[in-house]
């Protein structure tokens, strides 16, 4: 409810919405009115003051310290038509003057309110619709299934941690998956530009916090489950748990499951939708059960940009592509959003044409990303901030670097601590020379952070190379001063973003930059940046 940070990316909405009545919204919900609203329309609906626009409901929810009804003034000031809160926030909504309309847990009523005001809900007419959840490999499957849409040459929307598409068009995103409110806008805006197909991220969060209600995803897939989030859920039950919901009529028609992580029985067994399997014998947890799925995946071979692979399906079919970027894993990505496609009802001869014996045209930003030129170490910026995707990425880097492999990483405060001694330990394993350095402190010492994770990596290898280097942009320079020709430094963590959260702040700071300038000054060619430029308010 309060004001974001002014580096936050635009919150989406249609150029041209529909307008609703508020008196309809009152009797659908069976709200609550107090004030007069006879009369009055509305275009939209937001929970966040500082992304209101004219003609639209504020959502008063209960926060964490405050009440979002204590904004009901701003939201007037701001041309809102009406508060929409519970019966907590109803007196203090009402002295904005505004009609009021109390609900019973307006929260978990958000997805329902703007799916009706939006016109995106289930029998709503809508692009196909693409869900992917898991620990591991979600923004990398939503990337590399819209890259292969684009292929097959239909418009394409992304809602990804890492950016926002709309028919070509790029923004940078805020979180993994929006909120209902801001979700249900940008479907609406996506509707409106001729979007065909939307590939999306899908948290446990997003699940839990009511992010994706009033959709039901005509796809969704499951990648895989590994130790992370723990400051979200009590424990692993609960984080699977969380997940689940996903693979329900409710909330999609069909499922492609991954059979690589040793979740994925249960997810099988617990799906309440027709689903098909898709298996990586040589990464998966059981090869065996893996081998077992309905559509199987063939490691044909590595280089540094791309990994050759074949996919083998139930009837026959049979394609062979490149992944653009390293890692088995990621080839088990690009299989999984393929046989997304196809259960989506795209003709396998289709999906041929378009990428058997190719390379899939995708960007993954800051996923296993390289940033160094032809010449001098190879520097990769990575996402990955657990312990199980350092195992993947490390191997992934270890398999096509001729010389030493060196690790720089950090880990998140005010996050999951519990993973921190697995994830210095997974790191010092994979690597050669290891460089403990700060991520988003947030509100935590990041001194104690660092020590954390040197702690895990000690334990696990006492006689191994490690440093510890604050803060990040000296980490960097420190690592390429060690390395040289032939050797890697894969630096993990802060992959895409553009910021560092430094006590509430949103601190501007981009590794790829960071990473480019240290190669550079230490007098190794670096490329052109491919990537998009940031949002900048």
């Amino acid at each position: 409810m309060s004001t974001p940070p002014s580096n936050l990316p635009p919150v989406l909405r249609p150029e041209q919405p529909a307008t609703r009545s508020l008196g309809d919204l009152a009797d659908r919900f069976g709200a609550e009115v107090r004030g007069e609203i006879e009369g009055i329309s509305l275009r939209g609906i937001t929970l966040a003051t500082a992304d209101l626009r004219p003609g639209e409901a504020f959502v008063a929810l209960q926060g964490v310290n405050r009440h979002g009804a204590e904004f009901a003034a701003s939201a007037a000031e701001k041309g809102a038509v009406a508060i929409i809160t519970d019966a907590v926030g109803a007196d203090a909504a009402a002295a904005s003057g505004l009609p009021v309309l109390v609900l019973d847990s307006p929260r978990a009523r958000m997805g329902e309110l703007s799916a009706w005001v939006y016109g995106t809900g289930p029998g709503d007419d809508l692009p196909l619709l693409f869900a992917t959840t898991g620990t591991n490999g979600k923004t990398s499957v939503s990337h590399i299934l819209e890259g292969m849409l684009s292929q097959l040459g239909i418009v394409t929307g992304l809602s990804s941690t890492a950016e926002r598409h709309i028919a070509g068009q790029v923004i940078v995103s805020r979180l993994t998956t929006p909120e209902a409110s801001e979700f249900h806008a940008l479907l609406a805006l996506m509707r409106e530009r001729g979007v065909e197909a939307v590939a999306v991220e899908v948290s446990a969060q997003a699940l839990s916090r009511h992010r994706v209600d009033g959709i039901v995803f005509d796809v969704a897939a499951f990648t895989n489950l590994s130790h992370d989030h723990l400051d979200d859920y009590a424990d692993m039950r609960e984080y699977l748990e969380a997940k689940l919901p996903l693979f329900r009529p409710d909330r999609s028609r069909r499922a492609v499951i991954s059979l690589d992580s040793a979740a994925a029985a249960e997810v099988a067994e617990r799906a309440e939708v027709p689903f098909v399997t898709v298996g990586t014998p040589a990464i998966a947890a059981d090869p065996a059960f893996a081998a077992s799925a309905d559509w199987t995946v063939e490691i044909q071979g590595e280089k540094p940009d791309g990994t050759r692979f074949a996919l083998h399906g139930p009837d026959g079919q049979h394609l062979e592509t490149i992944v653009p970027v390293i890692g088995t894993h990621m080839a088990a990505n690009a299989a999984l959003a393929m046989v997304m496609m196809f259960e989506a009802g795209y003709a396998w001869e289709r999906i041929v044409a378009a990428l058997d014996g190719g390379r899939i045209e995708a960007y993954l930003p800051g996923r296993t990303e390289r940033v160094s030129g032809d010449r001098g170490p190879t520097v990769y910026v990575d996402f990955g901030h657990s312990p199980d995707a350092f195992e993947k990425t490390l191997a992934a880097v270890r398999r096509v670097t001729p010389g030493r492999v060196l690790m720089l990483f950090g880990a998140d405060g005010d996050r999951d601590a519990t993973k921190r001694h697995d994830m210095g330990r997974t790191a010092v394993q994979g690597s050669d020379v290891l460089v403990i350095t700060d991520h988003h402190p947030r509100f935590e010492d990041p001194a104690a952070i660092r020590d954390t994770l040197l702690e895990g990596a000690r334990q696990a290898r006492p006689d191994a190379e490690i440093h510890v280097s604050s803060p990040p942009e000296q980490a960097i320079v420190d690592a390429v001063a060690l390395v040289g020709e032939g050797d890697a430094i894969l630096w993990a963590g802060p992959g895409h973003q553009d910021y560092r959260d430094i006590r509430g702040q949103r601190t501007p700071y981009s590794a790829r930059e960071l990473a480019r300038r240290a190669l550079r000054d230490a007098g190794w060619p670096v490329p052109e940046p491919h990537w998009p430029v940031p949002y900048s308010a």
